[in-house]
């Protein structure tokens, strides 16, 4: 059983959403994870002794949000060379944060992502069911990765 850490920011609550649905999907595959607000990882000891990570945060005024940016920093001190990875976020209309984070793993954390690319809904989705599929699929998809 793999250890799987799920990070996130969220301002009007849809990306915790999403982070909580993305959990079940880890959990469907048989793996156990952690889900934790940006702001109560300190230190990047508060990233260690997890095999996978997924990392999210909304889309604002087509940028991540600054929390996220003071985060991804630390999590490259955490050394996540070749661990799983994948990103998420919400948005309204434009979905630029979630891509960025996404690139961010895989091009200067070198990390091993997901080849579904970052999961970007709208908060309009997430409002469904099919948005609740999509995000535990994604979990899924990350759980499963480390079987293969």
């Amino acid at each position: 059983m793999k250890k799987v850490l799920i990070a996130y920011t969220s301002r009007a609550g849809t990306t915790e959403k999403m982070a909580n649905y993305l959990a079940e999907g880890i959990r469907m595959s048989g793996n156990e994870t952690k889900v934790a607000k940006i702001s109560s990882l300190k230190n990047e000891k508060d990233l260690s002794g997890f095999d996978g990570y997924l990392f999210g945060c909304p889309t604002y005024h087509k940028d991540m949000t600054s929390g996220m940016k003071q985060f991804l920093f630390l999590a490259e001190k955490a050394n996540l060379i070749g661990k799983m990875g994948g990103a998420f976020g919400s948005h309204t209309h434009s979905g630029e944060s979630a891509p960025m984070i996404f690139d961010t793993m895989q091009h200067v954390f070198k990390m091993d992502v997901l080849d579904l690319g970052p999961l970007n809904l709208t908060e309009a989705i997430m409002e469904t069911d099919e948005g609740l599929k999509a995000c535990q699929q994604y979990g899924k998809a990350l759980g499963q990765k480390f079987d293969g």
